[in-house]
């Protein structure tokens, strides 16, 4: 049975590709907790996408939960877009509290066993929306919370980051997502606005659940049974968001299941989600870390 409070009554969060998966569950949860959200992604209507969910499905359970839902159909690579979408929240809420950067382009070629060599050229869109259109919305979202004095700017990252994982360029961009977060944390550090990104695990949405069952040779690579709810996640932001000592942690990685150990979470079926820091690697950048700075 889930858990709902209005910790986040009152709170602006934007969660971009929110019509399925990620973004989507991290929409709900907060919507648990009373947050107003604002959703974006490209799917409108049922059947513009392969795989079912769209952002008015997303923003009916949203306000179901307890929460306002806005949806807001984006194109990440389109800056205009994205300006305007601040513009409006600016505009029509004054303040934004939570962003988290989510969406990411998943082409079919990501998961294809094959060298990168073979793949074809487009898959470098994985980083033009995984990091490009991230540090963009950072940008944004820090002109707003800056001059309000607080906020959270959270970017999904994951193992993927240090251990090798389906792609050239999906690693690549969950690497340099960690990298960002930390330089990003340390230009905030007297701002009271905190930077971070969040190691997920393999999370049971539903491309990867038509992943276990189509992609030759998945299903034998992951343990799906240790996976997630697409909500686990946004169960540890909303937490973390609730925290009087967020800013500390601001620069870091940080991974979800070991947040949500400290916080008490569990997914939403009750199960304890495993760190597999041992299994997969650690994250590199701790939070404060400036002992490369220049004097």
């Amino acid at each position: 049975m889930r858990s709902t409070s209005e910790s986040l009554k009152g709170r602006v969060a934007l969660v971009t590709g929110a019509s399925r998966g990620i973004g989507k569950g991290i929409a709900c949860a907060l919507a648990d907790h009373g947050a107003t959200v604002y959703v974006t992604g490209r799917t409108v209507e049922a059947g513009q996408h392969a795989l079912p969910g769209t952002l008015d499905e997303t923003v009916a359970q949203v306000n179901a939960r307890g929460g306002r839902g806005v949806a807001v159909p984006m194109d990440i690579l389109d800056d205009g877009q994205i300006a305007a979408l601040f513009e409006r929240i600016a505009r029509d809420e004054t303040r934004l509290d939570i962003l988290v950067n989510n969406a990411i382009a998943i082409p079919v070629a990501m998961t294809q066993p094959v060298g990168f060599w073979e793949k074809p050229l487009e898959a470098w869109e994985i980083w033009d929306t995984g990091l490009r259109a991230a540090f963009i919305a950072a940008w944004h979202a820090a002109r707003i919370m800056v001059p309000q004095k607080s906020g959270l700017i959270a970017a999904l990252s994951g193992y993927v980051g240090v251990t090798y994982t389906y792609d050239v360029v999906f690693g690549t961009t969950k690497a340099a997502t960690d990298r960002m977060m930390r330089d990003m944390g340390h230009e905030l550090r007297d701002t009271g606005v905190t930077a971070l990104s969040l190691w997920q695990g393999f999370t049971l949405t539903e491309r990867a659940r038509e992943n276990l069952s189509t992609v030759p040779g998945m299903a034998t690579q992951l343990n799906s049974a240790a996976g997630s709810s697409p909500e686990f996640p946004g169960r540890v932001i909303a937490a973390l968001a609730c925290d009087p000592g967020l800013h500390a942690r601001s620069g870091g990685s940080f991974i979800n299941a070991e947040l949500a150990a400290e916080f008490g979470i569990v997914d939403i079926d009750g199960r304890t989600i495993a760190s597999l820091r041992e299994i997969r690697g650690a994250p590199l950048w701790s939070p404060g870390d400036t002992s490369w700075r220049l004097q």
